[in-house]
């Protein structure tokens, strides 16, 4: 079943968040949908789910964000989580170089996955740490994903700086992707004709006949 439903004032979309453990996938997810913050690290295991609800533009959007395990033993059960998304924040921590070299391989995976129409953002958090304690050049990444396609942003959920900013980003971006997809497919009117229906426009039944339709 694809992640993504649309009408012409409604939007529902699955957004995934992936990344190393302890990046503060979860801290930035409940910072975004309860507008809370825990200092106490609790491991998720698999997978969490929660439901955000905002307008854009008079669209009402749901995003149904999935939290994914860091740990490298669930690794292998991240398809099933993320399998149609349209969506996703690729978290790293400021402060560990390493976790951002695993947001590289995390792009070729979701691609491989979603496809090369998912919107991707690339997650600094952590950054209400001290400048002497960062790891990660903020060049280097905002390269890596401009090579990608993808935005960045960086964020704190302690602080909650830039939280809202990097989930409104992905969502405006499905919406405008979709939008545009929807915009490019042609009228329903001419799908009925392709498919062989045939409409009867005798509004009182009066021609004697039953309009038939293929099936």
């Amino acid at each position: 079943q694809s992640g993504m439903s649309i009408g012409a004032d409604t939007a529902s979309f699955k957004l995934v968040l992936l990344g190393e453990g302890c990046v503060g996938k979860t801290s930035l997810v409940l910072r975004y949908a309860e507008g809370k913050f825990s200092g106490k690290h609790v491991t998720t295991l698999q997978a969490s789910f929660l439901t955000k609800r905002l307008n854009l533009g008079g669209t009402r959007v749901t995003l149904n964000i999935w939290d994914t395990a860091g740990q490298e033993r669930f690794h292998a059960l991240g398809p099933i989580y993320y399998r149609d998304s349209q969506g996703a924040l690729l978290v790293y921590d400021v402060s560990d170089e390493s976790s951002f070299h695993k947001v590289c391989s995390w792009v070729k995976e979701l691609r491989k996955i979603c496809g090369d129409q998912v919107c991707l953002c690339i997650v600094g958090n952590k950054i209400d740490l001290a400048e002497r304690e960062r790891r990660v050049s903020p060049d280097e990444v905002a390269a890596f994903a401009e090579s990608v396609g993808a935005a960045h942003c960086l964020t704190s959920a302690k602080l909650n700086r830039g939280v809202e900013e990097a989930f409104l980003g992905v969502a405006r971006r499905m919406l405008e992707r979709h939008q545009q997809t929807a915009a490019a497919a042609p009228p329903a009117a001419d799908s009925a004709r392709t498919s062989g229906i045939v409409l009867d426009d005798d509004p009182a039944g009066s021609g004697g006949g039953q309009s038939k339709a293929c099936c």
